[in-house]
């Protein structure tokens, strides 16, 4: 059960000109304005909660109106009456959380997650709370994460914003705590460790000791939590402008060594270079230049989840394949393949779509094919297989691979972008002569069948992939040539 939560000073008032621009914020929106009245001529109190109050108050001033998403609201009336008051005025609701004291509802376009006031308890084996009724405000925010999620503002016709913990503060000084004790606060549910480095993403926080202390010292009860809501969280994290802070709090914590051990493994494997700290650091530092090509390109999805995973996990092979040689060098190959398998088992494990997975793992496998080509001496033949190997991934891989160029020596820098930059147009001067984006043999199965008087079967599949091979080496043959080339390869099978 939990503990008596830790002691905070008193709260500092909500300046007037805050409480009337949150106000202000809140009259914005009618369904808001109408769901107040609603519940007060019932007699029942409601609040708009937890981060919709913040992001009102981060927008307060900027003339920005309420974001987009879901608005948390908090009652102290019962589900069953919450249902009832929504009755013939809200388009659709859904009870899916009514266990929990949670009513959805959408009304004209807005969503609503309305919730009874709550003063749960937790069994501190898993992250389930019984559900117990609050008998106040004061209850339901003190059973919150963080500060800034502890604020309310009244829906009623004062509009009164309440602030018992001192998150408006916080918030102006970007600090992260716990209404009380932080390892009370994990100790009942430690996906808010996750939810603490996400907020160092998306909110520009800094976590104070108390909070600091306890990530570190009970990192491991993040294995209670269910591979899917941590996929969740890291992938909010990662989806955030500038995401490096929060994860080196996610490593420099021990969260990483529950959760993703590949990504901590890299802090003790110095890259082949001598370039950088180490490959952990240089990871970090392609996840941010592979964000900034992301959102510098118009014509690509922002943010991208598939590059930011293959920036930051591209290379975790390398532990693996470390070996020393002489004069003190040291080197990683067939990293690629290795990291390949690792990025593969490790996403599956948790929980993400499979075909996130393989793109994540095909990225990895080949963001070393560039410098497999020495000073740039691409063939046509070479140049079609590097297009083809990476089909849809292309784009994604022109960027991983630039981003992968971390070296601080500007001269080696520029002669690497160059060679890229000679790839690229060499792949749009080939693309212009050829279709790469799909590369096929010459003569398809029907056409193999009758040259070779044969039937359905494996040598059909074996002629189509003898010409596809062909196609790659040497480009578009005519149908002559083609047949040609399949009736010589034919004979030779005796």
């Amino acid at each position: 059960m939990s503990g008596e939560r830790q002691s905070r000073p008193a709260a500092v008032a909500v300046p007037p000109a805050v409480q009337q621009t949150v106000r202000d914020l809140v009259d914005v929106s009618p369904v808001l304005v109408e769901l107040g009245e609603r519940f007060a001529a019932a007699g029942f109190e409601a609040h708009l909660v937890g981060g919709s109050v913040r992001d009102a108050l981060l927008a307060a001033g900027t003339g920005v109106a309420l974001p987009d998403g879901d608005l948390d609201v908090t009652t102290d009336a019962r589900p069953e009456q919450v249902l009832a008051l929504l009755r013939g005025w809200a388009g659709s609701t859904w009870n899916q959380g009514i266990a929990f004291g949670t009513v959805g509802a959408e009304v004209r376009g807005t969503r609503l997650e309305i919730t009874t006031f709550r003063a749960d308890r937790y069994d501190r084996e898993s992250r389930n709370p019984e559900v117990a009724w609050g008998a106040s405000l004061a209850d339901d925010l003190a059973r919150r994460d963080f500060t800034v999620n502890a604020m309310a503002v009244s829906l009623g016709p004062d509009r009164t914003v309440t602030d018992p913990f001192g998150g408006l503060g916080d918030l102006l000084a970007r600090r992260l705590r716990t209404p009380g004790a932080a390892t009370e606060s994990f100790a009942d549910d430690p996906l808010r460790m996750l939810r603490a480095v996400r907020f160092v993403a998306q909110l520009g926080l800094t976590p104070d000791e108390d909070v600091l202390a306890a990530l570190t010292a009970m990192s491991g009860q993040l294995a209670r939590i269910t591979p899917e809501r941590v996929q969740t969280e890291l992938s909010k994290t990662l989806l955030q402008d500038a995401p490096r802070e929060a994860l080196e709090l996610f490593v420099g914590s021990g969260l990483a060594d529950v959760v993703l051990p590949e990504l901590p493994a890299l802090r003790m494997e110095i890259d082949e270079h001598h370039q950088h700290k180490d490959v952990y650091g240089h990871s970090l530092t392609v996840l941010d230049r592979a964000i900034a090509l992301e959102q510098a390109d118009p014509d690509a999805p922002s943010p991208d989840l598939v590059l930011r995973l293959a920036a930051l996990l591209h290379d975790v092979g390398k532990p693996a394949t470390r070996r020393h040689e002489p004069r003190g060098r040291v080197s990683f190959h067939h990293h690629e393949v290795v990291g390949a398998k690792l990025v593969r088992r490790r996403l599956t494990a948790l929980r993400y779509p499979k075909e996130v997975v393989e793109q994540v793992a095909r990225l990895t496998f080949l963001h070393l094919r560039f410098h497999g080509y020495g000073r740039g001496e691409w063939t046509d033949s070479a140049v079609r297989r590097y297009v083809t190997d990476a089909g849809d991934l292309l784009p994604r891989l022109h960027k991983l691979v630039r981003s992968d160029c971390t070296t601080r020596n500007r001269r080696r820098a520029a002669a690497l972008s160059a060679t890229y930059d000679s790839l690229e147009q060499r792949i749009a001067e080939l693309s212009a002569a050829e279709d790469l984006a799909r590369v096929r043999p010459d003569l398809d199965g029907n056409a193999i069948m009758e040259i070779l008087d044969i039937g359905p079967g494996r040598e059909v599949g074996e002629a189509w992939r003898f010409l596809k091979e062909l196609r790659l080496e040497r480009g578009p043959l005519d149908p002559d040539d083609a047949e040609a080339e399949l009736r010589a390869w034919w004979a030779t099978r005796g």
